[in-house]
Formats: structure tokens, C-alpha cells, sequence
């Protein structure tokens, strides 16, 4: 494990938040829980530097400090393995359920989870048809604006989805974007009387995309379903079909994720 200087302070680098992950990487990677001193003396770092993440870690249930003055991984980082692996078997469902199922084949689907007042991508099964966008695994985009964001965002109560944006407002993508709270809100009412969500061209002019959330076992939203089509195909008909396939496609994922709803 590489060692980090005592006089590291590179602009941006976070010095702290790296020594705290070291810390936590030595912990989990040693066969006996190490003490204090194994600590500083394997990172070779400053007692006091050491001392105080110990304490901030303990405190924050990151690390558990044993009776015998040895340290092991705290309870906190379990609900982090967990929050990974319910995104792994999610991502894993996600791709054999649409190979089950063939009545979306047509659309490019995506599956995103919420971030603050983000989406994020973690999944896209891509259509043939050229939608002069592209998904990509790990991209970020402003909730409000899309299928799988409105989708995830219904699922709150109004005053929940306020409090998210309270700080700013995110930056439009193109002229149809929402641009306020209460126009948000207003989409969202919409959205929980129909049961899907609809994106008309708030990411991309000329795509339309159609949302529907995942919940898991507690009946909480854990992620959104998303199908896009150009515009020119988004008849009413077409809207209704497929956001009525969608939401049933949606409800067998999650099922499958242990929701008995």
C-alpha cells in the first residue's frame, strides 16, 4: 500500500479523505486488527493526523475500536457493501428481465438510481434506431429533466422534492426544459396520475422518453426505468402503450428486487 507523505496538500486531493480511505483499506485488508501504532506505523503517517481520523471514523461508525485498543471496520460500511450489491444484482435483473421480455426491444431502455438532484446511469439496452443521443454508464443528468428522474422524484412528497432544490436550480438542456419547482411539481402530480413519467424533449430535442420506478422490498424507489423514442413516433397511442408495457415491465423488476406490491 503506497505510503502518503506528511506534507501532502496538493490543490484538490483531499488529503484527509485519502489518509481516511488508506485507513480504512489497511483495516479491512490486515488478517489481525491493527492498534494505533500499526496504523501510523504501516502509513507512515503523523500520530496527530492519525489520532484524529481514528476518532472521526469511530465516531462516524466507519471504525470500531475493541476493548484491547485494536481497530476493525465499523457497521456504517456494511449498508455501503449492501447500497452495492442491491446496484449489482439490480443492473444483473435489469438485463435478464429485458432479454425475457421482448416487448420493448424496439426503444432504448435505461435504468438510472437517484443522486440529490441527479440521476445516474447505470444500465442501457440500445435500439437500432438513431435517437441522436447517447447513454452512457456512469453519466449524470439533472433529475427534473429526465424520464427516470420525474419517474424516481413522483415517488416523494412535494415538500421532499423541494427541499432537493433549494440551493439552485439546475441548467437547462434544451428550451423545453423545466424551470421551476412548481412547474416540476405540477409534471409530478401528473406523473403519479398516470403512473409513468414523460420527458418531451427536456434532454434532447426530437427524443421523447417515458419513466416508471423500481421500489424495493420496503416500497421504496431504488431506481427508474426509462424508454426513448424519436418524437416523429410518440403518437398518443404509442405514448400509452408503451408507458403501459414499461410500467409493467417496471413492477417485474421489482418483484424481482423483493417488492410485494
Amino acid at each position: 500500500m503506497p505510503k502518503i507523505s506528511a506534507g501532502e496538500n496538493s490543490v484538490g486531493s483531499a488529503p484527509a479523505l485519502r489518509r481516511a480511505v488508506q485507513i480504512l483499506d489497511l483495516v479491512s485488508e490486515l488478517k489481525n486488527p491493527p492498534t494505533f501504532t500499526d496504523i501510523v506505523t504501516s502509513l507512515g503517517l503523523p500520530k496527530s493526523s492519525v489520532h484524529g481520523l481514528c476518532a472521526t471514523l469511530v465516531e462516524l461508525g466507519l471504525l470500531h475500536r475493541s476493548d484491547a485498543g485494536t481497530y476493525l471496520l465499523g457497521s456504517h460500511t456494511m449498508s455501503w457493501a449492501n447500497g452495492f450489491l442491491r446496484q449489482t444484482d439490480l443492473i444483473a435483473e435489469f438485463q435478464q428481465l429485458l432479454n425475457e421480455r421482448q416487448e420493448l426491444n424496439q426503444f432504448t431502455v435505461t435504468l438510472t438510481v437517484l443522486e440529490g438532484t441527479q440521476v445516474i446511469y447505470l444500465a442501457c439496452a440500445n435500439s437500432n434506431t438513431a435517437l441522436g443521443f447517447t447513454f452512457r454508464i456512469g453519466m449524470r443528468l439533472p433529475a427534473p429533466f429526465t424520464a427516470t428522474g420525474k419517474a424516481m422524484l413522483s415517488t416523494l412528497s412535494d415538500e421532499e422534492v423541494s427541499q432537493r432544490f433549494t440551493d439552485r436550480w439546475p441548467e437547462s438542456l434544451t428550451p423545453h426544459s423545466v424551470t421551476t419547482r412548481s412547474a416540476l411539481l405540477a409534471e409530478l402530480a401528473t406523473t403519479r396520475q398516470r403512473g409513468f413519467s414523460i420527458d418531451n424533449g427536456q434532454i434532447r430535442d426530437g427524443m421523447l422518453c417515458i419513466g416508471a420506478p423500481v421500489y424495493d422490498f420496503s416500497g421504496k424507489a431504488i431506481a427508474g426505468l426509462a424508454v426513448s423514442m424519436l418524437e416523429i413516433e410518440a403518437t398518443t397511442e404509442a405514448i400509452d402503450l408503451t408507458g403501459s408495457a414499461l410500467m409493467d415491465i417496471s413492477q417485474s423488476l421489482s418483484a424481482r428486487m423483493g417488492n410485494q406490491d
